[in-house]
This record gives C-alpha cells, structure tokens and sequence, in this order.
C-alpha cells in the first residue's frame, strides 16, 4: 500500500512538472485539467462555461473571477497559463 501511494505521489509530482502552457481561451476540459494544476473535470468546465459567458480572458489574473479559482490555484499555474 505505501508503495502504490509513493508511485502515485510520483506520477502526479512528474504530471505537474511537465505540463504544457495552455491557451485559457480555447482549451478543452481535458486540457485545462491535464496542464492546471489543481484544477479538475468541474473547474475546468466552469472556466470554460465562465469564457462563453463573458468572453475570452484578457490576463491570467482574470483566472480568480471563476468559481472555484482563487489566488494559490492561480499562483501555482501562472507560467503555463496563456490568453492569446
């Protein structure tokens, strides 16, 4: 059991260390959920549902007005965030 939680730690650690920038504007679900840390399947589709609404983010800062994103979630994921 602990070595299946050390693997585990591992493979997300490795996950985080290797994501890809991602465009806020035009990402799937799927792709704001592999390359965000902290960010899964519901915040995903709420900032995609929160884009739809009120157009494309202009600055990753934009990233706090979603539901669910505060400023640590931004401040871990800065570096791969894009908006053009």
């Amino acid at each position: 059991m602990l070595r299946l939680l050390f693997f585990s730690f591992v493979f997300l650690m490795a996950s985080a260390l290797y994501a890809e920038p991602v465009n806020i504007n035009k990402a799937s679900v799927d792709e704001l959920e592999n390359n965000l840390v902290g960010v899964g399947p519901k915040k995903a589709l709420a900032i995609i549902e929160y884009r739809e609404k009120n157009g494309p983010f202009y600055s990753a800062d934009e990233l706090t007005n979603v539901k669910g994103i505060g400023p640590k979630t931004l401040e871990k994921n800065k570096e791969n965030i894009l908006v053009r």
